[in-house]
């Protein structure tokens, strides 16, 4: 079967960085903001970076691999 680390690391960082579901940075009125359920376009952005960079080292650096079957 096929490598599904790559899938699942993607998914989980994915759903935890979602901007304002766990936390948001930066937020409404402040520098962070936990479980605000709110975003902002900046957010998007920082978020999305974040989720980059974490997958980059994850996927490349660390080279996780998830094999089924």
């Amino acid at each position: 079967m096929g490598d599904w680390g790559p899938v699942v690391v993607a998914v989980v960082l994915f759903v935890l960085l979602s901007p304002g579901l766990l936390f948001q940075l930066p937020g409404r009125g402040r520098v962070v903001e936990f479980g605000s359920m709110h975003t902002s376009g900046i957010a998007i952005l920082v978020h999305a970076v974040i989720y980059f960079g974490i997958i980059t080292i994850l996927l490349v650096a660390v080279g996780v691999h998830i094999y089924a079957g």
